[in-house]
């Protein structure tokens, strides 16, 4: 069973992040990889950076899930990996909820850029409390757009302002303030296929575009301590993403432990067969 290293928890509370010496299995990432082109061939109208919710499988004649995307059950199957829900306590505790999945794959030569943000800034959590596990499907690499960080700046456990920017070749709409933080502090978080990397809510982070000739893969896996309350009368950022989300009806599922704060709804969203 996959567990954080002492020096890895307190890397992750020092930083803000960590890349965990686990990896996924060569076979289980070919798996994922076939169903990621699975994914793809299904939503041509969406962009292969914006497949949210790609773990919740849609229903009736058109089979998109609510969000705009037709989902696969293959992307639940990762979430709920026991290894990867293993890392996840080392960080946030015991009693943990799944509540989002997004695939970025940024196809080579003109995948989008991720502006700097803070993901804290986007969810109806209160009290915020997230941890992202990054995987790589395909190597992540400076040169194809990896993930770049900002070192620490989870600390002040504060949100930034983030202003908005209509353009078409982003990941998202909000980026944060000019002046809010020293872009030359950055690390760029490389990873090989399997590898994956722990992010916290108020970290700052990004990447750049793809340019290179790679494509560049991974997907976001979104935990929540039952501490929190997922609240869907919450609109964070009036939908001004660039992100089709729909958190009143997002399915969460209690992976370990039990609803701490008592008002978490894992009925709202699901089938009988999920």
């Amino acid at each position: 069973m996959a567990r954080l290293s002492p020096d890895e928890v307190r890397r992750f509370a020092d930083e803000g992040w960590v890349k965990p010496a686990f990896r996924l299995p060569p076979v289980q990432v070919a798996h994922m990889r076939t169903a990621l082109d699975d994914l793809i061939a299904r939503n041509p109208g969406v962009r292969p950076e914006k497949l949210v919710s790609a773990h919740v499988e849609g229903r009736g004649r058109d089979g998109y899930n609510g969000e705009g995307v037709r989902g696969s059950a293959a992307f639940l199957e990762l979430a709920r990996d026991a290894a990867i829900v293993e890392l996840v306590s080392g960080v946030i505790g015991d009693d943990v909820i799944l509540w989002g999945c997004h695939v970025f794959c940024k196809p080579p030569i003109e995948g989008f850029e991720t502006p700097w943000h803070q993901d804290g800034h986007y969810w109806p959590i209160r009290p915020l409390a997230t941890c992202t596990v990054w995987v790589a499907l395909e190597d992540s690499k400076a040169d194809n757009g990896c993930l770049r960080v900002i070192p620490g700046s989870h600390l002040p456990r504060k949100l930034y302002d983030h202003l908005h920017e209509d353009r078409s070749d982003l990941t998202l709409n909000q980026r944060m303030a000019a002046g809010t933080f020293d872009e030359a502090a950055a690390a760029d978080v490389e990873l090989e296929a399997g590898e994956m990397s722990l992010h916290d809510v108020y970290l700052i982070h990004g990447a750049r575009a793809n340019t290179s000739t790679r494509r560049r893969t991974g997907v976001a896996l979104r935990y929540m301590p039952s501490t929190s309350l997922f609240d869907r009368s919450l609109k964070p950022v009036d939908g001004k993403t660039g992100v089709a989300v729909n958190f009143a009806n997002r399915p969460l599922w209690l992976l370990r432990g039990v609803d701490r704060c008592g008002g978490n709804d894992f009925d709202i969203g699901h089938h009988r067969d999920t």
